[in-house]
């Protein structure tokens, strides 16, 4: 019997899975647009951007608002309640090629750019993590990360955890009250383990999704790992959520390379995972 049932499919290709309000949210960039997926399966989509969604994550400022990533634009907007999207930070200083999004508690937004177009088949170049200030400022905090992907902040808020995909391994750095990052250390080498999102959970332990492998795997800072999830294709994106937390939900995709990412069927599925250990309450 597997381990994982599913909760949504016909996904064109999912990504950026945050838990909301009672509800898993992720990107549908194959789509353009974000959905809302409640834990009995019930679902909607919340909104269709007018840009190209490759990338468009996602994360909520404290105040409740919805960051969206615009790539193509090299923006970050945020969706209002009637609906409109307005502009949040203009990211065109500081680099292309967005990917991720988190926002800590202080509600300083970490986005991250990969450094070269995949998409195009460049060769590859070193990333970078950006921050839009809460006084709307943009600047770089980091650079030379091999394939910046999925990233969290630990619970106390003190550390920016990232994951370097073409690096193999989660890295961490300490954050500064202005939103700044120093001493960059790995936080854990993840031997094989191609990590893209990231979660963190309530022992201060890390969910990381893992495409090529097809898999989800919890390991310790260290690289311990603790515990592994196979699945039939390719996890982009994981996170805890659930009525007590004790869901893993991830969203997969069958993968065959950039070229095909959102053509032919729709293979993507949103999946729950029964676990031990909760989400952290914040």
């Amino acid at each position: 019997m597997s381990e994982w049932t599913v909760l949504w499919e016909n996904i064109a290709f999912g990504e950026s899975a945050r838990w909301f309000e009672g509800r898993l949210w992720f990107s549908d960039w194959g789509a353009q647009e974000v959905l809302a997926v409640a834990p009995d399966g019930v679902g909607e989509v919340v909104v269709r951007v007018p840009f190209p969604s490759m990338p468009m994550c996602i994360d909520r400022l404290p105040d409740g608002r919805l960051l969206i990533v615009s790539s193509s634009e090299a923006r970050v907007v945020t969706l209002e309640a009637d609906g409109s999207l307005l502009e949040y930070a203009d990211l065109g200083a500081v680099g292309d090629g967005f990917n991720e999004i988190v926002v800590d508690g202080r509600g300083n937004a970490y986005v991250n750019g990969i450094g070269f177009d995949l998409s195009a088949g460049q060769a590859f170049r070193p990333g970078f993590i950006a921050v839009i200030a809460t006084d709307g400022s943009v600047r770089r905090v980091a650079d030379d990360v091999a394939f910046p992907n999925g990233m969290a902040v630990t619970p106390d808020g003190s550390t920016l955890i990232v994951a370097e995909s073409y690096g193999n391994r989660l890295t961490a750095f300490d954050i500064a009250v202005d939103g700044g990052l120093s001493n960059r250390r790995v936080w854990a080498d993840l031997g094989d383990g191609v990590p893209d999102g990231i979660c963190v959970d309530a022992e201060g332990a890390v969910w990381y999704a893992d495409v090529p492998n097809e898999r989800c795997v919890r390991v310790r800072e260290g690289g311990e790992v603790l515990r592994t999830v196979e699945l039939d294709r390719g996890c982009f994106s994981c996170v805890l959520g659930g009525p007590d937390g004790r869901t893993l939900f991830v969203v997969a995709t069958e993968w065959h390379g950039m070229a095909d990412a959102t053509e032919g069927p729709r293979t993507g599925r949103l999946v729950a995972v029964p676990v031990s250990v909760p989400a952290v309450d914040r």
